[in-house]
Formats: C-alpha cells, structure tokens, sequence
C-alpha cells in the first residue's frame, strides 16, 4: 500500500452508532431546527448538515421531512403525557397532585415552547401534521376525561360534564403554553404554572389551588 501523499486530506470515518441513537440524533436535529424557523423551511439537507450522519442515513428511518416532524410531535407528546400521568395516575389529594402535573406540562414547554409553536403553526398548513398533532392533543382531552369521570363517581370533583369540561381545558392550556413559551420573551414558568393551576383546580374541585394562598 502506497504511503498518503503528504498534505492529502484523509476522510474521517463515521462514528459507529446504534438505530436508536442515530434516529435520535435527527429528530434532535430537527427539533433544532423547528427552533429557529417555521416548518416550511425545514429540509432533509439543513437536517443532515446538525448531524454526523451522512445525507443517505436520514432516509434509513424516515421517508421524508413529513415523517420525521411527526416523530418530533410523537417524542414531545410523550414527555408531556409523562408529566400529566403526575394527576391522571398518581395517589394523594386531587389539587395538589394537578398542581405538581401542571407544573411538569410546564417545565417541557418551557424548554421545548418555540418546537411547540412551530408545530402547532405547522398543524395550520400540514393535513400530515394537523392530524399527528390534533391527535396528541385528543389523547390528552380523552384522558382527561376518563379521570374526570373517575373522579366525579368518587365525589372528588364537582359534578360537570367530563367530555366538554376536559376539551375546554385542555384546549385553552394549549393556546395559553404555545402564548407563553412559543417565542421571546417567555413567560415566567411559576406564574404561567400558578395560573393554570388556579384554573384547573377551581373548575373540577370548586377550592383554591395548593400553594395559591387564596388569591386569584
């Protein structure tokens, strides 16, 4: 074998990584990108160019840009789900335990809030998008509802209509998170998290909210 001629560039070899680190690296990426522009100026190539990965690599796990924002909305869909699940699942008082999933919805906006407000402008342009994100939101409103339901039949929550009670809810904290932390300056986190939590906790239980002293 022939010595490299001298000053001759020598590609650099690929880190080796596993498919789920590599699919994470993109959909990283992409969140990246949905930071600093609206989903119609995302491409494959601007994508690619954040990773280590060469161009090719991106159409191993996605079938193109469509695809893998809906993988973006299904990865910060569960983070949420996650926080929520706080209420929807945990054991305690009612308020308190909506007041400590409030706060956690909260704190993923507040890291993820201009990710969330490109999708939630590109659910106004995309059919794709509009129905992955629509259908996050839904699942947050059915399972809201189901708890509801639980709750009223356990003489915790005021008797209300758990359907149309959780789709106001849900839908109103949507438009209100995306206002707060979809672009700068953000909101205050604790007064964003005080606010819902005074909402929430006065329509289902008719109490202040834990930790709200009362007021507003």
């Amino acid at each position: 074998m022939q010595p490299e001629e001298e000053g001759r560039e020598v590609p650099a070899r690929r880190r080796r990584r596993t498919p789920e680190v590599a699919e994470r690296e993109i959909i990283s990426a992409a969140e990246a990108l949905l930071r600093e522009r609206p989903f119609r100026e995302l491409t494959v190539d601007e994508v690619m160019r954040r990773t280590e990965l060469s161009r090719p690599s991106f159409y191993v796990y996605f079938t193109d840009r469509h695809q893998l924002v809906l993988r973006v909305v299904e990865h910060l869909g569960a983070e949420l789900f996650s926080m929520s699940e706080r209420w929807l699942r945990g054991t305690g008082e009612g308020p308190q335990l909506a007041r400590e999933a409030l706060e956690g919805v909260v704190e993923v906006y507040a890291e993820h809030g201009p990710v969330m407000r490109a999708l939630a402008d590109a659910a106004a342009d995309d059919p794709g998008v509009e129905a992955a994100y629509n259908a996050i939101v839904q699942g947050f409103v059915d399972a809201t509802a189901r708890h509801i339901e639980g709750e009223i039949a356990a003489g915790r929550v005021l008797p209300l209509d758990p359907g149309e009670i959780s789709r106001a809810l849900v839908w109103m904290m949507e438009r209100y998170l995306n206002l707060s932390f979809g672009t700068e300056p953000a909101a205050d986190r604790q007064a964003v998290a005080d606010t819902l939590t005074t909402i929430w906790v006065r329509v289902l239980y008719g109490t202040p909210s834990a930790g709200s002293g009362g007021g507003a």
